[in-house]
């Protein structure tokens, strides 16, 4: 018996800690610690609001001068490429930018006097008008019977109030004259009004002209600030400006195309001064939420006292109405897609919050300025929580909210998660329960014995069995599998490994093999005794697949297997080990055997596999073959015609290309390949992976000597041109779709990762590939790093491919059949 457990098997009690005080003192400072980071964490932020309130006079100038230079220095830099000195290039941009907002100003200032000078013409107009409105308000109307008794009710009650005396004496009326001001007071006066705007405006423009000369300076200065990570800086400042000047050229694009239609539609229906309304309007959208009211106050209220009658004013809103659900609905989700990366509550807090500290400046301002709050969140992980609290992305995965809405005793959302989740994944439930339902296992199990409490295991294991109830009465296995079972063919039975959650996840295995056509049972069982295990009553069983979602069930799943086989020979068992890594028990014959098994599987897909192969389906015999696109005529048309198969300037651009994605994903393979009617053509390979593997390839290697070219039907990156995007295969041995491809087993490839090769039609010609020879991760940064490298090559293409000659015709390989004669178009450049 262990000395800190009692004879009754409960835990005793645990020793005091040594020096009692000082033990509760030090555990009480332990407790007060996060208490203590979130009140300087609070104090640290309100010194930082009140600096910035302080502050606004200098900060709201340097703001807008950061902000201008992110629009004006791509100007300078194209000045500077062609030759220009960046101080004269600076000078330029400024002074052009300077010129645009002087002929704006005079512009708008013309139109402004000109209307102001017909304005007087429309004074009749305009009493008539308030006249009419004056004689409607006056008509009787719902409530003048009720005001009438008030006023009558009134009076009586004067009447009988004693008169006051004080009140009765005359009151003496003052009236205050306006002091005339001379023309010099006047033009003080005006100066005293626009001393502060020009004042602020000579100091952007002081800050502009410095930013953008110390531009370089600056970026160091910001860098050595951020840290000492120089990759995460880096990033995080690239990041910032990419999103910023993505986001004020796509408002510039939003208001003009506002602008420019306002002003020709009020033009249309005879609003006076229709450019000068369409270029305040396109100015004011600047100004979030408010600037498109503000706009549009005036184009009706000068309709309304221009027309004699109503059609004006309402030609006028209308066109304003179908402007506002055009832009806001059509072109704004078009331009801005995701440029910001914030959430609409986000943009809606900010606004409020940088217009109370700035004003309309900071109104205008507000969401670049938080935009560098998320990057910066995103970035530095000690403010992680803007990042969160601000950000577009969703915070929770699909399987952290099931999870989630499983613990808070919430069955219902789950499964309408869970639903939407298997329509989006086009009805596979397969998928699901690989993708989504095992993580929420493997999630339920890390927390089982650490945080869960037994009301938190309760509501768990219900809205589970809730949950895989729904789903398998939703999704219900074909008839074919209800007829075995009900002729009582040998079913495949699936036994949890231990824990409750091991059974869950047998019926998850259970409900993706019936859904394959084979009736598949789910049994329970107690500890590991003759008498449980008669209970699960197996004669009549083929195949038994055990689930483990433990992290180390080696020993358990070899001791379970034994006990079985011991009691019943006949059977067939597969361990489905879901709780190791993609890196864990190789699947080979010895190490099966060693575990007592017929087979092994780490994840749901090959646990379905597996089963099958016991059940008579050759996996190493089958494999999926990629479809063939709609329009794969015109594709391998445009691929003939891009000239790319003959050019050895391209072929030399993509050795280069293969070079660098072996070298910065660190990958021993990289291969461009191309992909025509009939095989797959590889253009350029880079690595020794192909190349180790040849020797030992057999004599039917379908690609000759584990060569890079191959048929289509074996090609993966035939799968890539099919589904038009990126495509990672982990582990391909474990992939049912291609575990059977023989042309992959000969070269040992076990990981894939391919970017489709884009050209300017839209044509997927090919694929930028990386090979390994051992299962790897592939995150979406690095898929996007990818496909950012095959759009890189394809732009390299341009200029570079020839159109194919007749010395190439009779060239022998996978493309002589494709050496036709070049007519008008075949044979042509790709533009």
């Amino acid at each position: 018996m262990s000395r800190n457990e009692t004879p009754s098997g409960a835990a005793a009690p645990a020793p005091a800690p040594l020096g009692g005080p000082i033990g509760r003192e030090s555990s009480g400072l332990v407790t007060l610690a996060p208490s203590l980071r979130f009140m300087a964490g609070m104090v640290t932020a309100a010194l930082i609001i009140t600096g910035l309130y302080a502050g606004r006079t200098i900060l709201v100038p340097l703001a807008l001068a950061f902000l201008l230079s992110f629009v004006l220095d791509p100007l300078v830099v194209r000045l500077k490429r062609i030759g220009l000195p960046r101080l004269p290039a600076v000078l330029l941009v400024v002074a052009a930018t300077l010129s645009v907002l002087g002929v704006t100003a005079l512009f708008v200032t013309n139109e402004a006097r000109s209307l102001s000078e017909q304005l007087p013409q429309y004074q009749t107009t305009i009493r008539k008008k308030l006249r009419s409105l004056a004689r409607e308000l006056r008509a009787p109307g719902m409530f003048d019977g009720a005001k009438r008794t008030l006023d009558i009710v009134q009076s009586e009650v004067e009447a009988a109030t004693p008169p006051d005396a004080s009140r009765s004496r005359s009151v003496q009326k003052v009236q205050v004259q306006p002091l005339q001001l001379s023309p010099a007071q006047q033009a003080l006066a005006a100066f005293d009004a626009l001393k502060r705007p020009l004042t602020d405006a000579g100091l952007v423009l002081v800050f502009v002209i410095f930013i953008l000369l110390d531009r370089v300076d600056l970026r160091d200065r910001l860098l050595r600030l951020l840290g000492g990570n120089l990759h995460r800086a880096t990033d995080a400042m690239d990041e910032a400006g990419a999103r910023i000047s993505r986001y004020l050229t796509m408002q510039l694009m939003v208001n003009v195309s506002y602008g420019i239609p306002m002003a020709l539609g009020l033009w249309l229906i005879g609003v006076p001064g229709a450019f000068l309304w369409g270029a305040l309007a396109g100015l004011m959208r600047f100004v979030p939420y408010v600037g498109a009211f503000v706009a549009a106050l005036f184009p009706v209220t000068l309709a309304f006292a221009v027309n004699p009658g109503w059609s004006l004013v309402l030609w006028t809103i209308a066109l304003i109405v179908v402007l506002e659900l055009i832009s806001n609905n059509i072109v704004e989700p078009w331009l801005y897609g995701s440029s910001t990366g914030l959430s609409i509550l986000s943009l809606v807090v900010a606004a409020t919050f940088w217009a109370t500290l700035w004003g309309p400046v900071g109104l205008i301002m507000s969401t670049p300025l938080t935009v560098c709050l998320l990057v910066i969140g995103r970035y530095l992980p000690q403010l992680g929580f803007l990042d969160i609290l601000l950000g577009s992305q969703p915070v929770l995965d699909e399987p952290t909210r099931i999870y989630q809405r499983l613990l808070a005793g919430d069955p219902e959302e789950a499964i309408e998660l869970s639903v939407h989740r298997i329509e989006a994944l086009k009805g596979s439930v397969q998928a699901f329960y690989g993708q989504v339902g095992v993580p929420v296992l493997h999630m339920a199990m890390g927390d089982h014995l650490r945080v869960a409490t037994p009301e938190h295991r309760l509501r768990l294991f219900e809205g589970l069995d809730a949950l895989l109830d729904d789903l398998e009465e939703q999704y219900p296995p074909p008839l074919t599998t209800t007829i075995a079972a009900t002729h009582q063919q040998q079913p495949i039975v699936c036994l949890g490994g231990k824990w409750e959650l091991d059974h869950m996840a047998a019926r998850m295995a259970a409900h993706a093999l019936n859904l394959q056509g084979w009736p598949a049972q789910t049994r329970s069982f107690g500890t590991l005794t003759n008498e449980h295990l008669d209970e699960l009553a197996l004669e009549g069983v083929h195949v038994v697949c055990v689930v483990w979602l433990a992290s180390e069930p080696i020993a358990a799943a070899r001791h379970f297997s034994r006990r079985l086989h011991r009691r019943w020979p006949h059977l067939r068992i597969v361990l489905a080990l879901w709780g190791e890594s993609q890196e864990g028990p190789p699947g080979s014959a010895e190490a099966v055997q060693t575990l007592g098994a017929d087979a092994v599987a780490l994840s749901l897909a090959e646990t379905v596999a597996r089963v099958g192969e016991l059940q008579g389906v050759q996996l190493h015999a089958t494999f999926e073959e990629a479809a063939v696109p709609e329009d794969d005529a015109a594709r391998v048309q445009a691929l003939l015609a891009s000239g790319v198969l003959e050019s050895d300037a391209v072929r030399q651009a993509c050795l280069h290309a293969a070079k660098r994605a072996a070298d910065i994903f660190d990958m021993p393979q990289a291969m461009v390949s191309l992909v025509d009617g009939e095989h797959q053509i590889a253009l350029c390979s880079h690595g020794a992976l192909l190349q180790a593997n040849a020797a030992s390839a057999s004599d039917d290697d379908p690609g000759g000597e584990g060569s890079a070219s191959m048929p289509r039907r074996l090609s993966l990156c035939a799968h890539v041109v099919a589904l038009r995007q990126t495509m990672v295969v982990p582990d391909l041995s474990r992939d049912a779709r291609f575990a059977g491809n023989p042309a992959l087993r000969s070269r040992g490839v076990r990981f894939y990762a391919g970017a489709p090769l884009r050209d300017p039609a839209g044509h997927v010609l090919g694929s930028l590939c990386l090979l390994d020879a051992r299962p790897r991760a592939f995150d979406t940064s690095e898929l996007r790093l990818l496909q950012a490298m095959a759009d890189d090559l394809v732009a390299s293409w341009r200029g570079l491919a020839s159109a194919p000659t007749s010395a190439t015709a009779a060239a022998p390989g996978p493309s002589a059949d494709l050496a036709a004669p070049p007519s008008a178009t075949v044979g042509q450049v790709v533009p």
